[in-house]
């Protein structure tokens, strides 16, 4: 039977009304997005249409889901709500601390002694507070919601970004930050604006060499990494009927790298399948009740363009397969261009690493069409060029790809098999000789392949395609093979070709494992002690944020100008960094030494006012907070692109930072900056960004005026003693005002609690 069933049966048992309540507020037919949305009304049955883009909405979230690396800042947070257990259903997963280099035994093992603490301290707090714990070595959060907890109509959140991957069966998945976690998992609303529609019409079926990532690599490639902000994409038609329910979840997963809320699909009979398949039949039959509202009116799908935003079609009998990179999960290259593009770019064309696995592609199908070129490869006695590793997504898929004889496939190609758990895909991955910073390729079935995003290294150019296109690739060994044309010569000096792959959608013999590694929590948590050692430097319990007084803030220095992309890795590293997930204070000795200095284009290198010297960008900020001075940060377009981190937001708010002004933020990390009582803020005229000089000095003239829909004004003034006045556009509404106002969204909460 699955989790929670009988939260799944209520959710269905008020579809009927919900649905018929929001047809009569909208007044035409409903896309399945819209469904779901107004089904999870924190007020219950629609009285209105929302415009979308535009209105501020409350949600009631189904679920919450939480991995390690995040859920100890939600958790901490959560701490100080005052509240005895979680009032949704809500998960916490070990996935992100475990770091790969010897193989899944050894590595587990290490991360076991380095990082007792945390798991310990996570396995209490679940305990206390009535929250599911899967332990390490469990397998990817993501996967193993897909696997347990995900079901068609349902609306979740995540401290993951990849939170979306559970659109691949039906529901609506948002990733967002810690302090929205809390909000829901202490009984409160959940605040999105509502979404913008995309809908992506697949025609044809996939074929040959072409797999569903390559979906989503095209559909990156079309609208770029910003494309989808303030969008839930759909997917409609035949095509998206003909492809598996784990396929559909790597489309969905990759969603995020488009900046979409998320991404969805109808229920169809490939989530039958897979639901039945994962011991959810249960899941089925209530679905099965409400089927016609778990999927979009015939009459939007038949003419699309009336009721979605934006309309892509893709015709999968033409679509080739892709390679996205480097350095930027949209540069789509078909894999018949790859060998030109990697001439003009000057890009390493031999592979080091082909790596199969992450939330995006790490399915019992992912590997079975993988371990058929692999097999392939042992059959015509060819050899890697590359290394060669994988990754499963849970202890379910690794122990049934075991028995299944799958991972022996891969190991006789000596490939290294590394635990269930994410590695080298969020920085995980002590890889020999990165630090020398060497210029080379990987190829890898993963989400993202920012600079130093798997090994640290700057100049790792990684590109991200299907796990079958990794494992020819690694074959190969260089980026310019084509596996549809080429032909390579095996050990006997023959010239053999790779035929398409092929795979399984599902185990025939069914899933298995002997332990999934999942803890229930206890019936009751009141007894439970949760410790945190004062001298510990792995764990911080919360100072809260001091509100804001109310008047102007004045005498504002630049702490830093960010020039081009700056994402949440760029804002809050990952790698050896997620060992300070759970200290603020440590963790914040990390903030933005990724971006670069505008007037340098250096990084963690900028000038101190105070002293007139360079210095790191942490040290700085330090040294500003400590004379009582408030800075400010300057960024570019989509700032604060890629993960959920809210410690992309919680580190400049520690070290002093009050606002964040730039010309466009990415959705979930304004979200975060509100959330943690920051001014998130753009320039009305992007051009502004060009005035901002080393020196400046900030004042805000009429923050004491701090309104919805009103501008706000900063005055710029320059070492030269002349000054500039700009406006500034923000989203706040009135209750994401009184969040600044708290000092916190967090300070309300708990003040709510104690009144």
């Amino acid at each position: 039977m699955a989790f929670d069933i009988d939260m799944i049966k209520a959710v269905y048992d008020q579809y009927p009304d919900r649905i018929a309540a929001a047809r009569k507020a909208v007044g035409k037919p409903l896309t399945l997005s819209e469904k779901i949305l107004y089904t999870h009304l924190w007020d219950g049955a629609a009285t209105e249409a929302f415009e979308r883009g535009k209105s501020y909405v409350d949600f009631a979230p189904d679920r919450v889901a939480m991995q390690d690396a995040t859920a100890q800042m939600a958790l901490l947070q959560f701490m100080q709500a005052g509240k005895k257990k979680v009032a949704v259903p809500s998960t916490a997963h070990a996935d992100h601390l475990i770091q790969a280099k010897l193989g899944a035994d050894r590595d587990l093992q290490e991360s076991l002694n380095k990082n007792n603490e945390v798991f310990n301290f996570l396995s209490s707090v679940c305990n206390k507070y009535g929250i599911g714990f899967w332990k390490p070595g469990a397998g990817i959060i993501h996967q193993v919601v897909l696997e347990n907890y995900a079901f068609p109509g349902g609306l979740m959140i995540g401290t993951d970004s990849h939170t979306v991957n559970a659109g691949g069966l039906g529901m609506v998945a948002v990733g967002v930050g810690g302090a929205d976690a809390v909000d829901v998992m202490a009984g409160m609303p959940w605040e999105l604006k509502f979404p913008k529609l995309i809908g992506v019409k697949l025609t044809g079926k996939l074929n040959g060499w072409t797999a569903s990532k390559d979906i989503i690599l095209k559909v990156a490639g079309i609208l770029t990494v910003k494309g989808g902000t303030g969008a839930i994409v759909e997917y409609f038609g035949e095509g998206a009927k003909s492809l598996s329910g784990t396929g559909k979840g790597t489309i969905c997963n990759m969603g995020a790298e488009i900046g979409a809320t998320t991404s969805t699909f109808g229920y169809d009979e490939s989530m039958r399948r897979y639901l039945k398949a994962t011991g959810r039949a249960d899941v089925v039959e209530l679905a099965d009740g409400v089927a016609e509202h778990l999927t979009g009116d015939p009459e939007v799908y038949a003419e699309p363009e009336k009721y979605f935003d934006q309309v892509i079609e893709i015709n999968l009998d033409e679509l080739q397969p892709h390679i996205n990179g480097p350095f930027t999960p949209d540069l789509a290259t078909p894999i018949g261009d790859m060998k030109e593009a990697a001439k003009k770019g000057d890009w390493p064309t031999k592979i080091e690493w082909g790596l199969i696995g992450s939330c995006t592609n790490s399915s019992y199908e992912d590997l079975t069409r993988a371990a058929s070129i692999a097999k392939q490869a042992v059959d015509k006695n060819l050899k890697t060029k590359s290394e060669f590793g994988i990754n499963p997504g849970s202890e379910q898929v690794r122990f049934t790809a075991e028995r299944d004889g799958l991972l022996k496939v891969f190991e006789d190609l000596d490939a290294t098999i590394f635990t269930n758990a994410c590695g080298p895909c969020i920085g995980q991955w002590d890889r020999a000789g990165a630090d020398k910073e060497e210029k080379n390729t990987i190829i890898h079935s993963f989400n993202r392949n920012f600079s130093k995003r798997a090994d640290g290294n700057p100049n790792t150019h990684a590109f991200v395609t299907s796990p079958e296109m990794v494992a020819a690739m690694a074959i190969a060994g260089t980026l310019d093979f084509n596996p549809l044309t080429d032909t390579l010569k095996n050990e006997n000096g023959e010239e053999v070709k790779l035929d398409p792959p092929t795979g399984l959608e599902l185990p025939p013999q069914g899933f298995d494992v002997e332990d999934n590694g999942y803890q229930e929590p206890a019936k009751d948590g009141s007894g439970i002690e949760i410790v945190v050692k004062p001298d510990s430097d792995r764990l911080q319990l919360l100072t809260p944020f001091e509100g804001w007084n109310g008047k102007n803030i004045t005498g504002a220095k630049l702490l830093i100008k960010a020039h081009g992309k700056c994402t949440t890795d760029h804002i809050s590293m990952a790698g050896p960094w997620l060992r300070y997930r759970g200290h603020l204070d440590n963790i914040s000795n990390n903030m933005l030494i990724g971006a670069v200095n505008a007037f340098n284009k250096a990084t963690n290198e900028v000038k101190n006012q105070l002293t007139g010297e360079t210095g790191e960008v942490p040290a700085t900020a330090r040294a500003y907070k400590a004379a009582g001075i408030p800075t400010v940060v300057v960024g570019d377009h989509n700032y604060g692109e890629g993960s959920s981190r809210e410690h992309a937001a919680m580190e400049p708010r520690h070290l002093g930072v009050i606002a964040v002004v730039v010309k466009s933020f990415a959705r979930i990390h304004e979200t975060n900056l509100k959330k943690q009582g920051m001014l998130g803020l753009t320039f009305d005229k992007e051009s502004d960004y060009d005035l901002v000089k080393e020196d400046d000095t900030f004042n805000f003239i009429d923050l004491d005026q701090f309104a919805p829909d009103k501008q706000l004004t900063l005055e710029i003034e320059h070492a030269d003693g002349s000054k500039d006045t700009v406006k500034l556009n923000h989203t706040y509404n009135a209750q994401q005002i009184k969040w600044f106002e708290a000092g916190s969204a967090l300070n309300l909460i708990r003040k709510k609690a104690n009144a």
